[in-house]
């Protein structure tokens, strides 16, 4: 419940440092998105490309697996 409290404030708090009336840090907020947004998509485009490759690895392993058991079974 404590944490659920904290967050709403904490949101509250953001929303109301964007506001033209509260402190006014919507232009640095945009600054800040508009750097942040390229290297995030960056590191997204590692972590997918990791997972697809061990992905890849898995089928591979899973066809091998699965063809030894079939002439085990023979």
């Amino acid at each position: 419940m404590k944490a659920l409290i904290v967050g709403i404030v904490v949101l509250a708090a953001a929303a109301a440092v964007c506001l033209p009336g509260g402190l006014g840090w919507w232009d640095e907020v945009l600054v800040f998105l508009k750097g942040c947004v390229p290297v995030l998509a960056v590191f997204i485009g590692l972590i997918a490309i990791f997972i697809g490759v061990a992905d890849i690895k898995d089928r591979s392993a899973s066809k091998k697996e699965e063809q030894s058991s079939e002439k085990s079974e023979a």
